[in-house]
Parts: structure tokens; C-alpha cells; sequence
């Protein structure tokens, strides 16, 4: 076993995370762990985790649930395409292996929502595999490690990273050292203020030898942020409120929403076309900024209380809930934010 590599395990065994709900577990355990991990802090993920497994302890629960239900114990995590994806990969599995969660890496990675290190991560920890991942913080452990002074986001630099990754590998103790990089970047390779008198391969780390730790690895280069602007209609009768489902692709995908228009006069033409008098006691809400990752969206939120609803059916997609069990139902944070902040009268 090479330096880096024994002396990662070393300190993982004593120093790393190992009380985390899906160490241990099976394939299916880690890769729901995995996918909520995208993007998501630890801390955030476990009550969520310890959740989704109580309500689809197997494959064939997530399978054989509604995309709805999948979908409402996902909100609140963000970046939704990953619950549909394992929805998806899920039914996929059912499918294709009989139900049971495939061992083998090209069946992974084949797999809706993985890409090449949660495949391999999949792999190592709960299959014993040996196989390199290079999520957010193994990049910036290595960059470290390396010294290399290019964005990690280039094709070039990752290819380069991927490299590195693969040959670090151990031969054995692969759970262990996969678990242990990832320890490393979350507790002790920190983005800001690392800890490095801590760091068990800090005697071999070139940007600690070069004292460049705080510049690397080389950030994304910034650009700003397009702005865009939405009215949500939040559309009252009573203690009920108007959504609708939200397209399969876009942001929120497949969740509930209010309405949503450009702007305040739009908002006017809907409520005039679809309830004509009926609308009452409209109220324009303070404007909040919800920031995506690529763009910052503001909402202006419109309360508006209808005396009845209409007496046609309501339309394809849209539903009448009571407050309370829309904040059950699948629906984004701003939504929530909105929802649990109305005060009904």
C-alpha cells in the first residue's frame, strides 16, 4: 500500500466519520445515501436518509411507490432531477435485474441519475470494489495534494485528477480508504481555513510545501448570475389553496406549485379569466430571491381569495389542498417558505 493510502486508513480507523447511517449498509442503502449527498451536507442528509428508508426500505418499495410520494419525501433537499432519477433507476432495477440492486460496476453506472464516481463509490463501500471516486471533495483534496494551479472543472484538469485518483488506489481496505478521502475533505481539507497540522498526508502535500493550501484548488471562474422574476398566485378559498404540477423538466420538475406568471398584470388577466368577481382581497407579498445554481429567481407573491372555486372541474394537473397537507405534498422550499408563512383567516 502506498504512503498516502496507508496513512488515509490509518487515520480514517481513528479519526474518520464511522457512525453514519448508511456505513455498512447494502448497495441500495449507499446509493440513496450517495444521491442525497449530491450537492448536500452531511448534517442535512441524515434525518432525510433515515426517512426515505422508512418509507421505501427496498428497491421495490421505491419502485412500486407513486412518483408523488418519492417526490414528497425528497423536498426540501433541492435539485429534484435526483429524486426522479432514482424513481426512475429504481424502476429500471425492477426491470432489468429482477429487483435486485446489480453488483457490478457497468450495470451501475448504467444506472438513471450515476455518473462515474457514484458508481465507484457504490462499489468500494458497499461491495468492497476497488474503484476510484473524484467527488467535490477529493478534487480539492487532490489539487492539493498535487499542487495543481488549473480549474478542476476543465476537462483537462479533471482527466488529470481522475489520474491521480486511480493511481492512489490501494489494493486493499478500499471501503475504508474511499470513506477516509471523503473524510478528509469534509473534516480536515476544508475549502476555507484547512486544518492542516491535522492532516495525516500533509508531509507529501505540494501546496502545503509551497504554502499555497489557501489558494487551491483554483475557484470556477465567476460570472454573474442571470436574473429572472415570477408572480406566484397563491390563490386562496378559505384554508385551501390552489397548485398545479409543475412540467417533468425545468426547475422543480414534476413538484407542485401555485401558478405562476411574469408579473402582477398577468396575474390580473388569470385571475380575471378563470374567476372573474369571485377574486377578492388581493395582496401583493414581500419579494424574496430564491438563487439556483445558475440563476437567481425573484418572486413576487400575490395572495388573492376566491369565494368559491369554480364550478367546473378543476383543469388537468391542478389540485385543491387545505395548507396543511400541501406542505405534505411535493413541493419546493420557496413554496413551503410561502405555504408556512400564510396566516389564514
Amino acid at each position: 500500500m502506498n504512503d498516502f493510502a496507508a496513512n488515509l486508513t490509518h487515520w480514517q480507523r481513528m479519526h474518520g466519520r464511522n457512525a453514519l447511517p448508511w456505513q455498512g449498509g447494502n448497495a441500495y442503502q449507499v446509493w440513496i445515501s450517495e444521491i442525497m449527498l449530491q450537492q448536500t451536507q452531511v448534517a442535512t442528509v441524515i434525518p432525510y436518509y433515515q426517512r426515505f428508508l422508512a418509507a421505501f426500505p427496498t428497491v421495490t418499495a421505491l419502485a412500486t411507490a407513486s412518483e408523488d410520494q418519492v417526490l414528497a419525501h425528497w423536498s426540501g433537499l433541492g435539485y429534484y432531477t435526483r429524486a426522479r432519477n432514482l424513481y426512475r433507476a429504481a424502476q429500471h432495477i425492477m426491470q432489468r435485474h429482477s429487483g435486485n440492486f446489480p453488483h457490478s460496476y457497468d450495470s451501475i453506472v448504467a444506472l438513471p441519475g450515476i455518473g462515474r464516481s457514484t458508481a465507484a463509490a457504490i462499489c468500494a463501500l458497499a461491495l468492497k470494489q476497488r474503484h476510484a471516486i473524484l467527488d467535490g471533495n477529493v478534487k480539492r483534496v487532490l489539487a492539493r495534494y498535487h499542487a495543481i494551479k488549473s480549474y478542476p472543472g476543465e476537462k483537462k484538469t479533471e482527466a488529470l485528477l481522475w489520474q491521480h485518483a486511480e493511481d492512489l488506489l490501494p489494493t486493499q481496505d478500499i471501503a475504508v480508504y474511499t470513506q477516509g478521502l471523503m473524510d478528509l475533505g469534509a473534516l480536515v481539507c476544508t475549502r476555507s481555513k484547512p486544518l492542516c497540522s491535522a492532516c495525516p498526508v500533509q508531509r507529501n502535500c505540494a501546496a502545503y510545501q509551497q504554502g499555497i493550501t489557501g489558494q487551491l484548488p483554483v475557484p470556477r471562474p465567476r460570472k454573474a448570475l442571470p436574473e429572472r422574476h415570477s408572480t406566484f398566485i397563491l390563490l386562496l378559498n378559505g384554508n385551501d389553496i390552489l397548485l398545479e404540477r409543475r412540467p417533468a423538466t425545468g426547475i422543480w420538475g414534476g413538484l407542485w406549485c401555485p401558478p405562476q406568471v411574469e408579473n402582477i398584470k398577468d396575474a390580473g388577466n388569470y385571475c380575471t379569466q378563470h374567476y372573474g368577481e369571485d377574486a377578492q382581497y388581493a395582496r401583493v407579498l414581500p419579494v424574496f430571491t430564491h438563487t439556483f445554481t445558475h440563476f437567481k429567481l425573484h418572486i413576487t407573491p400575490l395572495r388573492l381569495q376566491v369565494q368559491r372555486k369554480r364550478l367546473h372541474a378543476t383543469e388537468p394537473g391542478q389540485i385543491w389542498l387545505a395548507v396543511q397537507d400541501a406542505l405534505q405534498a411535493a413541493i419546493p422550499a420557496p413554496v413551503r417558505k410561502l405555504l408556512l408563512g400564510l396566516q389564514i383567516t
